[in-house]
């Protein structure tokens, strides 16, 4: 009988890791496509983010006012992601030569996680300015608890007015200012200021024309990011209800609550809200990647880091090329979204040895809410203000909302408001949550 050669069964393949090194709107974005993208086995997707969900940051400043709950603007990685490995943790290193990312997740030791591609999508950080007497004072605007916060915050200030027999502690309480032109700070004081004027129906002693609510910019219009005759309309807007709009003008200290401009004037504020721009991540800083003088990542047309093989980025954090209008792409949820549509098919297209293609996007408008269902649009080269434009904002990001579950809660929540009116209670537990045990607990042991 003639013996068969043995022959060693083959190796299995290793399939192409993509690991996604945050979950904002690129992170969520991108490996939501990926899953439509690439098929079963062709690729392992992992992302990593501090939190197991995402915050849909265009909606914050309507939480902030009652329209919204948190629970709408909050979309669950693991439920949306269903074919993604899901860390929660932070990326701590990198190192591009062996392409491994090293991780911490949340109450376990950091680890190696090796990748073909990695997409940086850390997003950005509130920009701090050495202020005295910022940090102690002031409040951001970036987060779902700093949303929470101010909805409480802004109502206790009526409650202690209610009360007040102090003309200059009622003063105080009734003014709200605001530092910061753009997106973020106008829409939050629009969406506050409407909410703080309809609960004011419920204090006899109380009117609008009692609160002072500032907008502090420091260049010669707000909104620089968008055109000129929008920004025009949405300061004309703000005036009408009241506005106190400062152009050119910046806050030099916020010591004891007392807060000192470049024009000379000081105003004493129950409520500072810093909403002066955002910066790119400082993380990026320690990962040996190419930065600009904004602290963020260069990227080509295709959205690959410039001279480092198998990294990408989008975002906040990338200094995108606008191959349609010269320059970078502005840091807004328009353009990210687009961004992480253009990177997973890049990435798709790379996984298949294709060439990924270059990120053009023409944009067509721009639109933002003012509150008191007033808001301003850009639509290609119309200019729309009042509650048309307010309500298309409406509908788009009903649109861009992940899930269709959560653009269901989002509709239904915001037909109930406008039926019904809005929630105004402040929740004091919110600022200690521990109180009523502490409370609890020294009642008790004095009792003993």
């Amino acid at each position: 009988m003639t013996q068969q050669p043995t022959t060693s069964p083959p190796q299995a393949r290793r399939r192409p890791h993509i690991l996604l090194i945050g979950g904002g709107l690129v992170g969520l974005t991108t490996a939501w496509r990926l899953q439509r993208e690439l098929r079963a086995g062709d690729a392992d997707v992992t992302l990593v983010n501090p939190q197991n969900y995402m915050v849909y940051q265009s909606l914050l400043p309507e939480v902030a006012s009652g329209m919204l709950e948190p629970t709408d603007v909050v979309v669950p990685l693991r439920r949306t992601l269903q074919r993604t490995r899901i860390v929660v943790g932070r990326l701590t290193g990198l190192d591009t030569h062996r392409r491994v990312a090293t991780v911490e997740p949340i109450e376990a030791d950091a680890r190696e996680i090796p990748y073909d591609h990695i997409v940086l999508a850390l997003g950005s950080d509130t920009k701090m300015l050495p202020v005295p007497g910022l940090a102690e004072h002031a409040v951001g605007f970036t987060t779902v608890p700093e949303a929470l916060f101010l909805r409480d915050h802004v109502l206790s200030r009526l409650e202690a007015a209610a009360h007040s027999t102090d003309d200059e502690a009622r003063r105080r309480a009734l003014t709200f200012v605001f530092v910061g032109g753009g997106y973020s700070g106008v829409e939050a004081l629009g969406e506050l200021q409407a909410m703080a004027y309809a609960a004011s129906r419920l204090y006899p002693t109380i009117s609008p024309r009692d609160q002072h609510w500032v907008l502090i910019e420091a260049t010669g219009r707000i909104l620089p990011m968008v055109d000129e005759t929008l920004a025009d309309n949405a300061t004309r807007a703000l005036e009408r209800r009241g506005v106190d709009v400062r152009l050119e003008t910046t806050m030099d200290s916020a010591e004891d609550g007392v807060l000192r401009l470049s024009d000379g004037d000081e105003l004493r504020a129950g409520t500072l809200v810093w909403a002066a721009g955002v910066a790119p991540s400082p993380l990026l800083a320690d990962l040996g990647v190419p930065l600009n003088d904004t602290g963020a990542v260069e990227v080509d047309g295709t959205l690959r880091v410039k001279g480092i093989d198998g990294v990408w980025a989008a975002g906040d954090c990338a200094a995108v090329p606008d191959l349609v209008d010269g320059g970078t792409c502005p840091p807004s949820a328009q353009y990210a979204l687009r961004e992480a549509r253009q990177l997973a098919s890049n990435l798709a297209a790379s996984v298949r040895g294709e060439q990924p293609e270059q990120f053009r996007y023409n944009q067509r408008g721009e639109m933002l809410t003012l509150g008191h269902h007033n808001g301003v649009a850009q639509i290609f080269d119309r200019h729309l203000h009042g509650v048309l434009p307010w309500y298309l904002r409406r509908m788009y990001h009903v649109g861009r909302v992940p899930s269709v579950r959560r653009k269901v809660q989002v509709w239904a929540d915001w037909t109930l408001r406008l039926l019904l009116g809005r929630d105004v209670v402040s929740l004091g537990s919110l600022r200690r949550p521990g109180a009523p045990l502490e409370d609890a607990a020294e009642s008790q042991f004095r009792a003993s």
